[in-house]
């Protein structure tokens, strides 16, 4: 039995202002957890396929939170507890209806303590796919090490790997995100960047050229993420053109991952390219279309919402 996507990183507490306007006045906020891997692993099963996440957690009420969110998704959570450090935190405010910050309370964080040793015998092996993210990457020396064991397993296994760039200024201050970018570019199956991500990995300017040269890197599939212009995938030689739905955006807070999740259940599921990505633009504007990083990612039933034209369902 397959363990369908795996994917390990850092997911935290997520305290999300319930009205507009700046963290010094705001009073009212909603408690949730946020992280770029588990929220793949929450689109990934919303979709009808197996996930499991990877991580570390403190012996705190948020990691429980982490755990009990994540598995009431239906996602298979594999998860150490740290006594040593808490679940780390952000915060997200919306300074206006078209702006939203993020800040984050990582720096001594359970999750940057994620090492080899977390990631189980034989799990990696028994996967589908791996999917690794840019930001556990950066998380810290163990994180990192953590990360490339999971690569060279997936590899020695002959199990697809799957790379989101999904960069993060704050967390690669006075370091060269790009080389590592490209490192592990080379070593994944499939590659997914908006256009200044894959921009860090190669030059150029328009998507197909940044794809070509992405995929010279090794990648047989490269997906450019181009938000409300849709997306661009070279897919083992071909490239397709998917144009984005209209939609009204509510929150656009994890609507990247979304769309990797669209991409990456298709794929399990055996469907083409061209299905791969309509799915994946359909996944990404529905994440949009209501507020916190996963709880608005669609289910598989609902991505026909998308094209009705009646507001009430009877």
């Amino acid at each position: 039995m397959t363990t369908g996507v795996v994917t390990l990183g850092e997911t935290m507490g997520l305290f999300r202002a319930a009205e507009l306007g700046s963290l010094a006045h705001v009073t009212d906020f909603k408690l949730a957890i946020g992280g770029a891997e588990s929220n793949v692993a929450i689109g990934v099963a919303r979709l009808g396929a197996p996930s499991t996440w990877i991580g570390r957690i403190g012996a705190d009420g948020l990691g429980d939170r982490v755990v009990r969110e994540l598995r009431a998704e239906s996602v298979t959570v594999v998860a150490a507890v740290d006594d040593s450090a808490s679940t780390g935190l952000m915060v997200k405010e919306q300074r206006t209806a078209a702006a939203t910050r993020v800040t984050y309370y990582r720096s001594v964080s359970a999750g940057r303590n994620l090492s080899v040793d977390d990631i189980p015998a034989g799990l990696i092996e028994e996967a589908q796919l791996v999917h690794v993210t840019g930001i556990t990457a950066a998380l810290s020396d163990s994180a990192h090490a953590a990360l490339h064991a999971a690569i060279d397993r997936a590899r020695d296994a002959g199990v697809p790997v799957s790379f989101d760039v999904n960069h993060r200024n704050t967390l690669w201050r006075g370091r060269d995100a790009s080389s590592e970018y490209r490192d592990i570019a080379a070593r994944s199956n499939i590659v997914f960047a908006g256009l200044d991500e894959a921009r860090l990995l190669v030059a150029g300017t328009d998507p197909a050229t940044l794809a070509a040269s992405i995929a010279a890197l090794g990648p047989t599939q490269v997906v450019i993420k181009l938000g409300e212009r849709g997306c661009l995938g070279l897919i083992d030689g071909e490239t397709h053109e998917v144009a984005a739905v209209r939609i009204t955006p509510v929150d656009t807070v994890g609507a990247g991952d979304a769309f990797v999740a669209g991409y990456l259940a298709e794929l399990l599921a055996g469907l083409p390219a061209r299905q791969r990505l309509e799915t994946a633009v359909r996944t990404g504007a529905f994440a949009c279309l209501g507020p916190g990083d996963w709880e608005g990612y669609a289910r598989r039933d609902e991505l026909a919402i998308l094209e009705s034209r009646e507001p009430v369902e009877r």
